[in-house]
């Protein structure tokens, strides 16, 4: 085990950077965490293993924390690679995941917002006492966001 490893951010690779920011600005209240980033030089390319690899960016803080909490990191790169569309069931990283009061109204804001529908509003059992409702949708680059919501279950 790494002792003192601490969550630090999940990076998007967005085809326009400030649209996409903008979006989980808008919709989910995530606030820029500046300096905003415009990389470029051979430090980058033997980091990325991109050659002539130039990126511009923004974190941005997500919702629900403060100070030093993680962060999404938004990040376009001046030549990208062919893209390939996500889907929830191929290997390795599939979505990202926000706590929502109503998956419903969070979902229509979304979709109003340019994102698009994966699947529907559903809830199910989670052990004995719990439930989530939540669904799948896409930003509008087409990357999947889970908006979930959890309860206990009636008596």
């Amino acid at each position: 085990m790494i002792r003192d490893a601490r969550y630090v951010h999940t990076n998007l690779i967005a085809l326009n950077w400030r649209a996409l920011a903008h979006f989980y600005q808008e919709v989910f209240g995530c606030t820029p965490l500046p300096p905003e980033r415009n990389l470029s030089g051979p430090d980058l390319e033997a980091g990325t293993g991109v050659t002539s690899a130039r990126l511009q960016g923004v974190h941005l803080r997500l919702p629900g924390y403060a100070g030093d909490g993680p962060t999404l990191e938004v990040f376009q790169y001046s030549e990208p690679a062919a893209p390939v569309a996500p889907v929830v069931n191929r290997p390795g990283l599939a979505h990202i995941a926000f706590s929502v009061p109503s998956v419903p109204q969070a979902r229509d804001q979304v979709l109003s917002a340019g994102g698009s529908a994966v699947g529907e509003v559903v809830t199910i059992a989670v052990g004995t006492d719990a439930r989530v409702t939540w669904c799948y949708v896409r930003d509008p680059e087409g990357n999947i966001i889970e908006l979930q919501s959890w309860s206990r279950k009636p008596a």
